[in-house]
């Protein structure tokens, strides 16, 4: 068994999720990209480690994560082996492709169950403390999908469900079908939420916070372009850089739209409170008590280190969220006009 710092609860804050008894930090690692793929098996067991020594107890993975489908939950499992069990919240989705044919994808019953177990066994765990069904299903009934998230915890392969990118009127009515058949609840909702992509204010905080529901954020970098990585062109190793021409048109698009205007200027911000944007945006996220904690996706342990700074820095003043509302060209509330 590895050893890990002895004061490591003493590192980021957590939260209570929700009106359940879980609590997460405020800071959680996520395993959507990088640290999954081939190749990248002590970088994700050092950043694991590193995660772990600093408070970080909450591991976000998926089904469908890593190369090929399923290689993060491998790569995890085998880092689980040696780190203590009872202190981590190891969670896992189910609702994207995963294998061809009509039961591998979406929300039936048969193949959200079918997908946990195969998480399990990739894992090499008994159960995961979170099951989220991870997008919604247009032509299952919420009764089905919100049933198998309930069996789950019955059959003790879950402890907790939630979901993921349900829209505020569809999580109401999830909400009011579990409610109605006394189920299992649903203790947390991840959705996409960034500086620029603020779908969530319009309604979704607020249904989660009336029914108990933990809000964690995904994406909260919008996938890079809310850091300096772009501020001076298109970096050729990067995400968008390797896609040729492509990214090109997609950062010149950015370019006509302000964007990267606006992004300097936050980028400006941060360096006036001590951090780097990318602080400043998990900073801004957590300004929200509704919020849980923030999902960090992450390719070092340097990377991982200054993400977890956000989490002891001050909060964000009135004055600071009011001028990143400035910069940005969005009231409070609603969408940005870029992103």
């Amino acid at each position: 068994m590895q050893s890990f710092a002895e004061n490591r609860y003493e590192q980021v804050p957590y939260r209570r999720c929700g009106s359940s008894g879980l609590k997460l930090p405020a800071i959680s690692l996520g395993f959507w990209q990088s640290l999954g793929e081939p190749g990248n098996e002590k970088t994700c067991r050092d950043c694991c480690y590193h995660a772990f020594d600093n408070g970080i107890t909450h591991f976000d993975l998926a089904n469908n994560y890593g190369t090929p489908y399923g290689n993060s939950e491998v790569v995890v499992g085998k880092v689980l082996r040696d780190m203590p069990r009872d202190e981590l919240i190891i969670s896992t989705k189910a609702g994207w492709d995963m294998w061809p044919g009509p039961y591998g994808d979406w929300g039936s019953r048969k193949y959200l169950l079918a997908s946990l177990d195969q998480s399990l066994r990739r894992l090499g765990l008994d159960y995961v403390d979170i099951f989220y069904h991870h997008r919604p299903d247009p032509e299952t009934p919420l009764d089905e999908t919100m049933g198998a998230l309930h069996d789950a915890v019955r059959a003790g392969k879950a402890l907790y469900v939630g979901v993921s990118s349900y829209p505020a009127a569809l999580f109401e009515q999830a909400a009011a079908v579990v409610r109605k058949h006394d189920w299992a609840p649903l203790t947390i909702h991840q959705p996409r939420y960034n500086l620029l992509e603020r779908w969530v204010e319009d309604g979704l905080l607020a249904a989660a916070d009336k029914a108990g529901t933990g809000v964690i954020a995904y994406s909260p970098l919008a996938q890079g372009r809310l850091t300096s990585r772009y501020l001076n062109g298109l970096p050729a190793d990067s995400r968008w850089g390797r896609l040729g021409e492509e990214g090109r048109k997609w950062y010149e698009e950015q370019r006509k739209a302000g964007l990267w205007d606006r992004i300097a200027k936050l980028e400006a911000l941060a360096k006036q409170r001590g951090q780097d944007l990318s602080q400043m945006a998990l900073s801004w996220i957590l300004r929200d008590p509704r919020m849980t904690s923030v999902i960090v996706g992450v390719s070092s342990v340097r990377q991982l280190a200054a993400n977890l700074a956000a989490a002891k820095a001050p909060p964000l003043t009135t004055a600071e969220c009011k001028a990143i509302d400035d910069i940005l060209g969005n009231a409070p509330n609603r969408t940005p006009l870029v992103g």
